[in-house]
């Protein structure tokens, strides 16, 4: 049992979504297209050993949330070309 039956998406009109568990409700993943986009580091067990790429939606950040130096910011989401 690989626990892929509890997984439940939604997706857009544009092929964009999300991917949960339906028992516990967390957030696993964003979807595009089909294909796995992005791995939510919550549910990830122990040190994942990676850095941050980018922050999304800085516009509306908390003012307490610190963005690390050097890391790609947008104001709203990344460029369509970065989503294709």
């Amino acid at each position: 049992m690989t626990g892929k039956e509890s997984l439940s998406s939604y997706v857009g009109k544009q092929g964009y979504g999300l991917q949960f568990c339906s028992i516990c409700g967390s957030t696993l993943c964003t979807i595009n297209k089909g294909e796995i986009y992005q791995v939510t580091l919550g549910c990830i067990n122990g040190n994942p050993d990676i850095e941050i790429g980018m922050h999304i939606f800085v516009g509306s950040k908390a003012s307490w949330e610190i963005i690390p130096h050097g890391v790609l910011q947008y104001r709203e989401g990344p460029d369509k070309e970065y989503l294709t």
